[in-house]
């Protein structure tokens, strides 16, 4: 009976196969033969309608071949199949959980394939299979719809962006999170949207909202997925887009069409180089693109304050909160970098680290690197003075083991590195002594923070302490003392260079002409000159100065990028006062000292438009700039500004210090050297020749006779040895004419 079943069900599913090519081919011809299918079909769906928790029987089979035979030319007859979507959607809708698993997934991939067919739109196939998502108990068929759920959103918005079915989908998402949010549903929402942003098919303040308010959950899996995704989703990312960027990297095109010349021309050949060449034409078509404004999760945030205040009271401070420590350190740490990226204001949030700051807390170094983290210049000191002290009493003494000063030694310096002011001096006098330290870890850990206090705030520090440069710098006046909530002035970076190179460059000018470094110059002239022949002369131009004195009677602003405008003011005041008296010098030697007290702000972009030639020349001395301050000597000056805002402080970089001074055991040293013994070590000319076997090229002659055997060489050596004069005499002249003929065979017929 089993082999019969067997029979009748290949010979129905050939049948319905050779039907399906018939029809593709010639829908009107099959039309009377379609419909006795259609009609059985519906024969069918009659009967599973009646019982649909049927699984062994020959016509649910028939059933299922059915549905496949009709998916796939439904698009042949539109007028026949019209209700054959509806069908499929309410037979998943209501009887998802009974259906046999072949079936249920067969009628999944028809809805799909109807949806490609541009028979159902894509709102409304997601209409149908997100609620299935959301309620089944199968494990299976959720993998399933999530699959297809993806794929659908994907090619939907591969052409161009659908807004209008993003914003349906994201409005579902968002309600399904705000409807329930005790529920588990919600880690749906999280999945989907997580993994359209990687994808960078949702970049957009909805999609950060759908995650805000997965974040904000009740749900424990759903407030760690939301929080994971703020912590970790730009990163993810970027890693997407470099793999999606390095597919295709091993194309060489010199290679393929050099092989397409040699060998055997076919049409697989053809095929190959054509794909080739349209994915290297793809490929440098997205380099060209201007990139695109992939802004963070963390800025497209519409109220970071409100955000990171709700998140702490009801995830963190709340005792009611039924987190596990894990999921808390997660919200701390989202809100930490809310904090400090944002600069926000959450007062409580400090003193909820009192009770945490100690060694024998778990995860202690998680909760210093949320401090830095959560550390900015808008903080006040007072507030964060306690913690610095707890964390000096703690953690830094003589009866801490070393590890665990280093670590102390790190989270004040990096408190300090984003607010200098919460230090006070007999503190910090204090911990720079452990510079003096056995331990490298600590002695390390307390250098840099004397490191960063010659730069930062050289005045708490003792004379011998201060070092060369910031000893100067307090006695020129460089140096002052920080005030809180002190901003330095914003301007265009290196336009001092630029305004320096311009001063330098009129200067050597000047002196060529033989006058005077302060003698006026025809600047209009040069400036017209400029202007015309800036792509052929783009830097031996000039323009800083003052500001530019506009008066009522219609006199012209300048644009010009030649010579500085400085000595206008200048002839004015002189034909005001044709002989300066004695005040007169009094005010410019009173200026004169006053000068190095403060940095002095460039003013050549407020009173100059830069024409191309100076951005040009910005460029050039930005790009030399940035090499001397990689060179060895001015790297420690650059390592205060070199983390950036939005990236994060993690435990491993509070622990780093400690490393240091930790000895390896025997055992750690054994596995070192056998890992070492494993790695497979070449020489840059074995590179080589690897490199050129894996391409198929052959080796020279005399590479070939070094691997024989010397044996084999020998004889030829002794016949070398053995020659008379003649016929050394012979081989040479020999090797002059086939020279002279360029090569044994000749370059000429």
């Amino acid at each position: 009976m089993g082999k019969r079943k067997v029979g009748a069900l290949e010979k129905v599913d050939a049948d319905l196969s050779n039907l399906q090519y018939k029809v593709r081919r010639d829908p009107a011809s099959y039309r009377d033969d379609f419909q006795n299918q259609y009609s059985q079909y519906e024969s069918f769906r009659e009967l599973f309608m009646q019982n649909p928790s049927i699984t062994e029987d020959i016509g649910m089979v028939s059933f299922r071949d059915l549905i496949d035979f009709v998916a796939h030319v439904a698009d042949c007859y539109p007028d026949i199949t019209a209700r054959f979507p509806e069908d499929l959607m309410q037979i998943l809708s209501h009887h998802h959980e009974e259906v046999e698993m072949e079936l249920r997934d067969k009628m999944v991939g028809s809805l799909v394939l109807l949806r490609n067919k541009d028979i159902i739109d894509s709102s409304t196939l997601l209409n149908t299979l997100f609620p299935i998502l959301v309620s089944t108990p199968s494990k299976s068929l959720r993998a399933l719809l999530f699959t297809k759920i993806l794929s659908d959103l994907r090619s939907s918005n591969s052409k161009a962006t659908n807004h209008k079915l993003n914003r349906t989908i994201q409005t579902v998402l968002y309600n399904l999170l705000t409807s329930d949010r005790e529920s588990q549903k919600g880690i749906w929402a999280v999945k989907i949207t997580r993994e359209l942003w990687k994808r960078q098919i949702w970049a957009d303040a909805k999609a950060v909202e759908i995650m805000k308010e997965a974040s904000l959950a009740e749900n424990e899996k759903v407030i760690t997925g939301g929080v994971r995704f703020f912590l970790g989703g730009d990163k993810e990312r970027e890693e997407a887009a470099d793999e999606s960027s390095d597919d295709d990297e091993n194309i060489d095109m010199s290679k393929l069409r050099h092989q397409a010349n040699i060998n055997k021309k076919t049409k697989k050949k053809e095929k190959e180089l054509r794909k080739a060449a349209a994915t290297v034409k793809r490929k440098e078509k997205k380099k060209n693109a201007p990139h695109p404004l992939n802004f963070s999760a963390l800025h497209l945030l519409h109220d970071p304050q409100g955000f990171a205040e709700t998140l702490f009271s009801r995830h963190v401070q709340n005792a009611k909160s039924k987190l596990s420590l894990d999921s808390k350190l997660l919200v701390l740490q989202l809100v930490s970098r809310l904090v400090g990226l944002h600069k926000l204001t959450v007062i409580s949030l400090y003193s909820y680290f009192l009770k945490y700051l100690t060694p024998r807390q778990a995860s202690v170094t998680s909760f210093l690197a949320c401090l830095a983290q959560s550390t900015h210049s808008l903080v006040p000191p007072d507030v964060l003075e306690p913690l610095i002290q707890k964390i000096a009493n703690e953690f830094v003494s003589e009866a801490a083991a070393a590890e665990v000063a280093a670590a102390g030694l790190n989270s004040i310096r990096e408190i300090c590195v984003r607010q200098p002011l919460a230090m006070n001096d007999t503190l910090l006098q204090d911990l720079v002594m452990y510079r003096k330290s056995k331990d490298k870890g600590v002695m390390m850990a307390a250098k840099g923070l004397l490191s960063l206090y010659r730069e930062v705030g050289a005045e708490l520090l003792k004379k011998r302490d201060r070092g060369k440069d910031a000893t100067i710098g307090l006695r020129s006046g460089e140096i002052k003392e920080r005030r809180f909530g002190e901003e330095e002035a914003g301007e265009i970076e290196g336009i001092e260079l630029l305004e320096k190179w311009k001063e330098e460059e009129r200067r050597k000018k000047r002196e060529e002409e033989g006058l005077p470094p302060d003698a006026p110059t025809d600047e209009e002239e040069d400036e017209a000159e400029d202007w015309k022949n800036w792509d052929i002369e783009s830097d031996d131009t000039d323009s800083s100065g003052g500001w530019i004195n506009v008066e009522s009677d219609g006199e012209d602003i300048n644009i010009s990028d030649s010579e500085d405008e400085r000595e206008r003011p200048a002839k004015k005041a002189k034909l005001a006062s044709e002989t300066p008296g004695p005040e007169a010098g009094e005010k410019e030697n009173r200026s004169k000292s006053k000068e190095p007290e403060a940095k002095k702000i460039s003013k050549l972009a407020t009173t100059r438009i830069l024409t191309p030639a100076d951005l040009a020349k910005l460029q050039e001395l930005r790009l030399a700039s940035s090499v001397v301050s990689s060179m060895p000597s001015n790297k420690r000056r650059q390592a205060l500004a070199a983390r950036h805002a939005d990236d994060p402080l993690t435990a491993a970089e509070i622990e780093a210090p400690g490393l240091l001074g930790k000895k390896t055991t025997k055992e750690e040293k054994i596995a070192m050297a056998k890992k070492e013994k494993e790695e497979h070590h070449q020489s840059t000319t074995a590179k080589k020749k690897e490199k050129k076997a894996g391409e198929g090229k052959s080796t020279t002659n005399k590479e070939k006779a070094r691997k024989k055997n010397f044996l084999m060489t020998l004889g030829k050596a002794k016949g070398k040895q053995k020659r008379s004069l003649v016929d050394v005499r012979k081989t040479l002249r020999g090797h002059i004419d086939r020279q002279k003929r360029g090569g044994k065979r000749g370059n000429r017929g």
